[in-house]
């Protein structure tokens, strides 16, 4: 070994022990921000002329602690509501005014009624957005109410921002596992999330199981019969048609998106909007 080399060792240890554990720690964020956005599926919402609507539903979740401040999704700002060591940290009003002052956006009147808005515990929200910060050993997650669940009429859609504050250089070392238990103090899966999950689950199960029963019992005479009849003519919807008219053609959407006087049935491969009980639009 060169002398030269020698010299250069203590260097290359040092930079070696510098940048490794800068590495792992970017290495973990990328895996949490991964792990987490797997858990918590983000809500997709859209907009049009009468207002905003969920397009798929994401991860159902219960606030189990009041506090949270949330103010309308037509907001262009958001306030951000800190949790840390069990405890709900509600911006402060000083907070509150500086963002009025800043936007000019938080003027009540009226017609647009109350502007800010204390999620209750027992409210339904769905996630909007994950963001792992180990530098600041925060997660951040958006949220916004479940307005048909919460049967908030007419819908706001109040949104909200809530950072888990987590202790100093906890979270490099921290599992999906345990960011999540932290998060669920806050806001849990909830449980009407579950059921919906399973209650399809079951739904498949027992509709191939009927299929299963009917072609070990109809046997050879089950498959001529199938051969010899008619194919089904293809189910149609028209502008005008009820509810009622739509599911006796299509069954029982997978979700059902109530917005007053304007509904949506979101099937499997298509989308039937009805504006006062009636079809309007098909996509």
């Amino acid at each position: 070994m060169s002398r030269k080399f020698h010299d250069l060792i203590p260097g290359i240890v040092f930079l070696a022990a510098t940048i490794l554990p800068l590495s792992l720690a970017n290495a973990q964020a990328v895996s949490l921000q991964e792990q987490l956005a797997a858990q918590y599926k983000l809500v997709k919402l859209g907009s049009d002329t009468s207002g905003v609507s969920v397009v798929e539903a994401g991860t159902l979740l219960a606030i189990q602690k009041g506090g949270i401040l949330g103010v309308p999704y037509s907001d262009k700002t958001v306030l951000t509501t800190k949790y840390e060591g069990g405890t709900v940290h509600t911006p402060s009003g000083v907070a509150v005014q500086a963002r009025k002052a800043l936007f000019g956006h938080f003027s009540q009147t009226a017609s647009e009624g109350q502007t800010t808005h204390l999620f209750a515990k027992g409210d339904k929200v769905y996630p909007t957005k994950i963001d792992v910060n180990v530098a600041k050993d925060a997660v951040t997650l958006g949220i916004v109410a479940c307005d048909t669940c919460n049967k908030t009429d007419p819908p706001t859609y109040n949104k909200a921002l809530v950072a888990f504050q987590f202790p100093a250089g906890s979270l490099a070392n921290a599992s999906a596992g345990q960011v999540e238990d932290v998060i669920g103090q806050l806001l849990s899966i909830s449980s009407d999330d579950a059921q919906q999950g399973g209650d399809q689950g079951n739904g498949q199960q027992g509709g191939n199981d009927q299929q299963g029963n009917n072609q070990q019992g109809g046997g050879q005479g089950g498959d001529q019969a199938q051969q010899q009849a008619p194919p089904p003519e293809p189910q149609q919807i028209e502008k005008g048609q009820t509810p009622d008219q739509v599911k006796a053609a299509l069954g029982n959407p997978d979700k059902i998106v109530n917005l007053g006087t304007k509904q949506i049935y979101v099937y499997k491969d298509l989308k039937v909007t009805f504006i006062n009980g009636k079809v309007s639009d098909v996509q």
